[in-house]
């Protein structure tokens, strides 16, 4: 990883119990098809970010890990099985020095200038100190950051924006919003659809059109 380069840690679920609020979205579509199709796009532009150096998936799925293996990302097996956060720490904990970024795996919108204006954003400012950037409607996290030397501390879940920030973490707010839309509903992919969505997520949603009109 060059000296400048961050390193992105991105979890996924085994596909089977991967975002099971979207479970039937799109009729006629496996909902395993659905997940994946998330966490690809989430990849594809991750990988493509000039500032990220690397991209570690932490995963048990073996679908997901031929995936990213595939797309250029480095695969670690989830060992602690224990959750996001854990997923999360697990994953940064093989990150040998720099920055470290830790990203939800359901973004399909995901714009890759966005996140690279993310990162740097997370860059400036005061020094030591961790950022992270709310989902959209501003309760949950999409993007936590950590400095050299710092370790990541997630507390990703319900609440999480406040979470982090009772952590010590401050909020990063610029104009992101394919990082911020994150995906848990039918309503959201909607919202997702109409940023304009990744190949796989998109293929997906054309042989899927009733989501289009949800929320």
């Amino acid at each position: 990883m060059s000296q400048s380069g961050w390193a992105v840690v991105v979890p996924v679920k085994r596909l089977t119990a991967a975002k099971s609020r979207l479970r039937g979205a799109l009729p006629g579509v496996p909902h395993e098809e659905l997940a994946l199709a998330l966490a690809a796009d989430t990849l594809r532009a991750v990988l493509a970010c000039p500032t990220v150096a690397e991209v570690l998936v932490v995963t048990d799925d073996a679908r997901v890990a031929a995936a990213a293996r595939a797309a250029g990302a480095r695969v670690l097996p989830d060992e602690p099985d224990a959750g996001l956060n854990a997923a999360f720490r697990h994953g940064a904990a093989g990150v040998p020095a720099g920055w470290v970024g830790g990203l939800t795996a359901d973004l399909p919108a995901l714009r890759p200038a966005e996140l690279a204006g993310a990162l740097l954003a997370a860059q400036t400012g005061r020094a030591g100190v961790r950022r992270f950037v709310p989902d959209a409607p501003g309760g949950g996290t999409v993007l936590l950051t950590a400095p050299p030397g710092i370790p990541l501390d997630p507390r990703f879940g319900v609440g999480s924006a406040a979470a982090h920030a009772a952590s010590g973490a401050l909020p990063l707010t610029g104009d992101w919003p394919s990082l911020r839309r994150d995906v848990d509903t039918a309503a959201d992919l909607a919202a997702a659809a109409r940023l304009g969505l990744g190949p796989h997520t998109a293929a997906l949603l054309a042989a899927g059109c009733p989501a289009r009109s949800a929320g």
